[in-house]
């Protein structure tokens, strides 16, 4: 019999705990940047949900709040969830300096319903989130629990065809499945995308693959009408040793042969 999820999302916690501080000081994160006025969103989250202002929005897995609080200097009522106690704390002190209203709660996303109540006109999610929740159809359901009638969901993520390449090979190996299984890939590792030259104390984490069709049926079965799906050649982040990062900061593979990233909006009737 396997583990409990709550004992890897635990193990997860811890290391994510940790990597607050150091993502706080890295370069990637630039907090100084962030502080002086520097918005960490980018042009697809952008695009895609339009004009905020005066709009409730709901940021799942929102880390220390950098993007929270960049939907919230555009107008938004924006409140931020995450797992980590550390990473909240942050984010309520990086608010505070920037005099910049959000709301942020302490939580796991699946136990999120036991400790806020409210319907929002967004709920948004991305940018390396879903490889650390195990139950997919559970999220959608979540989800959908949190939007108003009439709003809109939107994932911004790297696209599942990329986890199962080798990040350490110097080509395009295939190493891991496409198909979600419930026991996860398990690491033990230094370092972060952040800084990849970090000492972490709290080396092992777990992830979860989910499939294309599990994250639109997870949604669909939950009630939401899929609008629109995209897929791009681009990461914010380096995931392969063969991306280049480009001058507008974004890491491409040469040729662009691969859908590096991809995003779903979906609305509730």
């Amino acid at each position: 019999m396997g583990r409990s999820p709550l004992d890897y999302y635990k193990t997860n916690r811890r290391r994510w705990d940790e990597l607050v501080d150091i993502h706080a000081k890295s370069d990637e994160y630039d907090l100084e940047g962030f502080l002086a006025g520097k918005n960490s969103l980018h042009d697809v989250e952008l695009e895609a949900l339009g004009p905020v202002e005066g709009k409730s929005l709901l940021h799942l897995q929102c880390h220390f709040g950098l993007d929270t609080l960049s939907w919230a200097r555009l107008g938004a009522k924006a409140t931020g969830v995450d797992f980590s106690e550390s990473a909240i704390e942050l984010a309520r002190q990086i608010a505070d300096r920037m005099g910049v209203e959000a709301e942020f709660i302490c939580s796991n996303v699946y136990d999120l319903p036991d400790v806020h109540e409210g319907e929002y006109d967004i709920v948004y999610t991305s940018y390396g989130v879903l490889c650390w929740l195990q139950d997919i159809r559970e999220w959608g359901r979540i989800v959908a629990r949190y939007l108003k009638p009439g709003g809109v969901f939107l994932l911004v993520e790297s696209h599942p065809f990329m986890w199962m390449l080798d990040d350490e090979s110097e080509g395009l190996e295939l190493r891991y499945s496409y198909w979600h299984s419930d026991e996860p890939l398990s690491w033990e590792t230094d370092g972060s995308y952040a800084d990849e030259d970090a000492e972490v104390n709290n080396k092992k984490s777990y992830e979860w693959q989910h499939t294309v069709s599990d994250v639109l049926n997870s949604l669909i079965d939950a009630g939401l009408i899929i609008r629109e799906i995209g897929e791009h050649p681009h990461l914010a982040w380096r995931y392969v040793q063969k991306a280049e990062k480009g001058d507008d900061g974004l890491w491409r593979i040469s040729g662009d042969p691969l859908p590096q990233l991809w995003s779903v909006k979906a609305v509730k009737t």
